[in-house]
């Protein structure tokens, strides 16, 4: 992938229902997307999901965004992935540090040991801080932003280039939740998203702080599928825009976002 082109990923909850995640991976194929995306949490694996878009799709690319330390060992995280079958080609595994008190040094001390469990695989880093931004392109595959705005996507990518830079090596794709919704309850879909993450740990609470953005206001949320295309074109700072769907789970309405938020061509 270059990180020069964009592209656009669809994103969705851990946990989706296989009879509904594997047509939803035939349908975003079909509508221009080049990779799926799933979180990972407690109640939910991101991987199982990914293995229900695999059987949906021979080509779209596969990210967990992103898998936590502080509940995934490297060792366990690629039992998992050989038991699911899935392929290592395809993968994009992001990583952050969850609840972590001192999440750099989290991250510093987990990356041999990923790197180890985990040859061949490319690894995404969770970044919202600038430190966070600057190693994942001093050190990883990709750097994975959640909860930006357009503008400040594009000074998260410049602490990336920065990072890259300083390690001397290319500077790495950056991807970018933008939680999208469509339809008469698209604002309220977003504003409850928003106001669940906006006080979830420290470091949500210093990205929405930074952003300084009103709730409700972090996404891509209007009645008209037009309109979410227009606000999707302001993240020009994003390699990959991964759409993330705010519908209800079922095919038809997880369907209706993935196509207002696809790319146009």
């Amino acid at each position: 992938m270059s990180a020069t082109e964009q592209s656009r990923g669809f994103g969705v909850a851990a946990g989706l229902d296989p009879a509904i995640a594997v047509p939803l991976a035939a349908r975003c194929e079909e509508l221009g997307y080049s990779s799926m995306w799933s979180n990972d949490h407690p109640m939910a694996s991101g991987l199982e999901t990914l293995a229900a878009f695999a059987e949906g799709s021979d080509r779209l690319e596969l990210g967990v965004a992103v898998a936590a330390l502080d509940r995934h060992r490297p060792g366990e995280l690629a039992a998992r992935i050989g038991a699911l079958g899935l392929d290592a080609g395809r993968l994009w595994l992001g990583i952050g540090a969850g609840f972590s008190e001192r999440p750099l040094s989290a991250i510093n001390d987990a990356l041999p040991a990923l790197r180890e469990a985990l040859p061949g695989i490319r690894l995404v880093l969770a970044a919202m801080g600038p430190r966070m931004c600057a190693l994942a392109g001093s050190a990883f595959e990709g750097a994975f932003l959640n909860w930006v705005t357009p503008e400040s996507a594009h000074e998260a990518r410049r602490h990336v280039h920065e990072g890259a830079a300083q390690a001397g090596r290319e500077p790495p794709p950056v991807f970018g939740y933008v939680r999208v919704a469509v339809g008469p309850d698209a604002e309220a879909r977003l504003l409850k998203e928003e106001s669940f993450y906006r006080d979830l740990h420290d470091g949500y609470r210093r990205q929405f702080a930074r952003l300084g953005a009103g709730p409700g206001t972090v996404g891509a949320a209007h009645r008209e599928p037009d309109d979410v295309a227009r606000a999707l074109e302001a993240y020009d700072a994003l390699d990959v825009i991964v759409a993330r769907g705010l519908a209800s789970a079922s095919l038809e309405a997880m369907g209706a976002v993935a196509a207002a938020a696809a790319p146009r061509r």
